[in-house]
């Protein structure tokens, strides 16, 4: 699920033009740098964004996805911009909320982007990006008089405090014998029609000897939406620090990076992002197993992982039950697409916006109150670009391809509405719950006892619901699966013991070891 964008800041003058749109319309111009700005004279391209809110006074305007109340965004494609030249933005034809038209006359501040590589809606701003000012719009009675004019002047400002963190990361991984990993992958490959990898960090535990003959139980782990192999770094680093002050047992952490443009590949073997699972069992796990001392053993290979990376651990060892030993996920995606994050996708006339009784359905909570509508998050995402959010994510993953080469909607952005097609091929191939109990079968001997789920019972995106699903499909297989419910926790706090933010790793590791090396102890007396 969502983790949140990038900030930036800046502010600028804001100018008007005689206007050439429809009458009644809103439009911004919108002017490229000139060429003296431009590291070099080529022409740009990529998705202007406009983003617009009521009031004044702040150095950026920008979407904040755990609030999105007063935030406007209008977008257009550009190709070829060439330096100095404008292009005109209706802010009524690709709008968030609604047409900009429907606004009231007021008092606004608008800020231009230009997202180059199609890169915001999975991870906000970044400096390849160029931006205008903060433009200050008083008075300002929208589809009357001029145009704003807002300037593509500056680039994003850097996060230094990521920045510092990232080299201090690579500086120590380098010290503790970390490595990054990264393999050509056949399948995918050929699939895609052109070069593709997969990535991963590789944390071996403290005292690590190529050396010895002795082998180690391996853990993959991988990140939720938003998450890359940066964060995977930071992750495998603290747990690295673990390990050598005798919290967690000495095993060898795979940090998978599962990010690519359209948002989370899950690993899953989709009609459209590619065959990401083969890839991993028949091509990354052999490399690594022959060149590191993993224990190659189904027991020694487990899986770990959060929301996005829960659902993908989840899947792995649902759908690669004799390669993997194990799944320890956490606040998975849905599970059950009775409850997808609320939502019944089954019943007759669903809805992805609306309840039966007509309310909203929400997305996003804390304390017990509603901070995003599904309706806000899924007429949001098309404007920001045509893939890399979250929903767009899980079309990538569960759909069918579609005539345009992209994966075919699940349901209708305009008006909620779910496709009963679409849901029929979610159902028979990524319904989790649904699979496992038609395939029980041929799949549960291998599975028994090896599904483990822990949620919080207040999780962000109630996840939760979709878990007690779950649970009780696999009670009625006879599936030993454990289900651990956190009473309050969230999303965000689930891993935290005592004072621990990451307390619930140990745990965690503990049980792993467990199923790896039963009987044996490998704490430090």
């Amino acid at each position: 699920m969502p983790s949140g964008c990038g900030w930036i800041h800046g502010r600028g003058k804001t100018t008007f033009v005689a206007g050439h749109g429809q009458p009644g319309h809103v439009y911004f111009r919108v002017q490229a740098p000139a060429s003296a700005s431009l590291s070099t004279s080529a022409p740009l391209s990529g998705r202007v964004l406009i983003f617009l809110k009521p009031g004044g006074g702040d150095s950026a305007v920008d979407a904040n996805e755990f609030s999105l109340g007063d935030i406007w965004v209008a977008s257009r494609e550009v190709r070829d911009l060439a330096p100095g030249a404008s292009v005109e933005v209706e802010a009524d034809e690709s709008a968030y909320p609604k047409p900009f038209s429907a606004l009231p006359p007021g008092k606004y501040e608008a800020q231009a982007v230009l997202d180059v590589d199609h890169s915001y809606n999975y991870s906000g701003r970044s400096s390849k990006d160029w931006m205008s000012g903060v433009a200050a719009l008083g008075d300002w009675t929208p589809s009357s008089g001029g145009e704003p004019v807002l300037t593509l002047d500056r680039h994003p400002g850097k996060d230094w405090k990521r920045t510092a963190m990232v080299a201090a990361g690579t500086l120590k991984a380098k010290l503790i014998g970390a490595r990054e990993e990264e393999l050509a992958s056949p399948s995918l490959s050929r699939f895609l029609g052109r070069p593709a990898a997969i990535k991963a960090w590789v944390i071996l535990p403290p005292g690590y000897s190529a050396a010895s003959a002795a082998t180690y139980p391996t853990v993959y782990w991988t990140h939720g939406f938003g998450g890359g192999i940066d964060g995977d770094l930071g992750h495998g680093l603290r747990i690295w620090d673990r390990m050598k002050s005798g919290k967690l047992p000495p095993m060898i952490w795979v940090m998978l990076d599962e990010s690519i443009p359209q948002g989370t590949h899950e690993f899953a073997d989709s009609a459209n992002d590619g065959p990401w699972g083969t890839a991993l069992t028949t091509e990354f796990l052999p490399y690594l197993e022959a060149k590191y001392r993993m224990d190659a053993r189904p027991s020694g290979r487990l899986l770990n992982g959060h929301s996005s990376g829960g659902w993908a651990t989840l899947q792995l060892q649902v759908n690669y039950p004799k390669i993997f030993g194990g799944t320890w996920s956490t606040s998975p995606d849905s599970s059950d697409f009775h409850d997808f994050t609320g939502v019944d996708l089954y019943a007759v006339g669903a809805n992805m916006y609306r309840r039966p009784d007509g309310s909203p359905v929400p997305i996003m909570r804390d304390q017990g109150k509603v901070l995003v509508t599904m309706e806000q998050l899924g007429r949001l995402e098309p404007v920001l670009g045509p893939y890399g959010g979250q929903l767009q994510s899980f079309e990538w993953v569960f759909s069918p391809r579609g005539g345009d080469g992209g994966p075919q909607p699940m349901f209708d952005r305009a008006t909620g509405a779910v496709d009963p097609a679409v849901v029929a091929y979610w159902r028979e191939h990524w319904d989790l719950a649904r699979v496992l109990d038609r395939d029980w079968a041929q799949r549960g001997a291998d599975l028994k006892g090896k599904i483990h789920v822990t949620v919080g019972t207040a999780d962000s995106f109630y996840l939760d619901g979709a878990a007690h699903r779950l649970d009780a499909v696999l009670a009625k297989l006879g599936g030993g699966a454990e289900f651990r419910y956190l009473p309050g926790r969230t999303h965000f706090d689930l891993y935290a013991v005592g004072g621990d933010a990451e307390g619930l790793f140990d745990q965690i590791g503990a049980e792993m070891y467990a199923v790896a090396r039963p009987g044996m102890s490998w704490k430090r007396r």
